[in-house]
C-alpha cells in the first residue's frame, strides 16, 4: 500500500471521494423523487439535492479525472495504450456528465429518466474501471530484480 503524499495519490483519492459523493447523492435524489409524488411539501427536493450535491460530485470527479490523466501522462504512463478499457470508460463518463447535467430539470417536473440513466452509467463506468482486464487492459510489467555481480540464479 502506497502511503506517500504524492500528487497522483491525492488526486486519485479526490477522484474516488467525488465519485462516491456523486453516486450516493444520485441514489438519495432518486429515492426522494419517489417520495415527492404524494406530498406537495417535498416537491422539488430531489432536483435540489441532485443539482447541489450529485451534479457537483460528478463535476469535481471529472475535473479530478482529467488532472489524474495529465499526472499519469507526465509520469510516463499512458492509459490510452493500455487496452480499450479507458476508451470505454471515457465514453461512459462523458455521457454520464451530460445526463447528470440534464437530471435536475427532469427531476423538477417529475421525470426520472435522465437521473436513472446517469446512475446506471455511473455504475457501468465503475464496473469498467474496476474490471480492466475484461476490456483488454494489459498488466503492468513486473519489475526486474537486480542481481549482484557474480550471483547466479538457481532453479527451485
Amino acid at each position: 500500500m502506497n502511503l506517500k503524499l504524492e500528487a497522483l495519490n491525492l488526486v486519485r483519492w479526490l477522484h474516488f471521494v467525488a465519485l462516491a459523493v456523486g453516486g450516493g447523492a444520485g441514489v438519495v435524489a432518486l429515492l426522494l423523487s419517489g417520495f415527492e409524488e404524494g406530498r406537495g411539501e417535498l416537491r422539488g427536493l430531489a432536483a435540489a439535492v441532485w443539482s447541489k450535491v450529485a451534479a457537483w460530485g460528478f463535476r469535481v470527479a471529472l475535473i479530478a479525472g482529467i488532472g489524474l490523466l495529465f499526472l499519469k501522462l507526465q509520469g510516463g504512463q499512458n492509459p490510452f495504450k493500455n487496452g480499450t478499457y479507458f476508451h470505454i470508460k471515457l465514453l461512459l463518463v462523458f455521457i454520464l456528465v451530460g445526463m447528470a447535467e440534464m437530471a435536475p430539470k427532469a427531476l423538477a417536473v417529475g421525470k426520472r429518466g435522465a437521473a436513472l440513466l446517469a446512475l446506471v452509467l455511473f455504475l457501468a463506468a465503475s464496473f469498467v474501471a474496476f474490471n480492466k482486464g475484461l476490456f483488454g487492459a494489459r498488466p503492468a510489467p513486473a519489475p526486474e530484480m537486480p542481481l549482484a555481480a557474480g550471483a547466479t540464479l538457481s532453479a527451485r
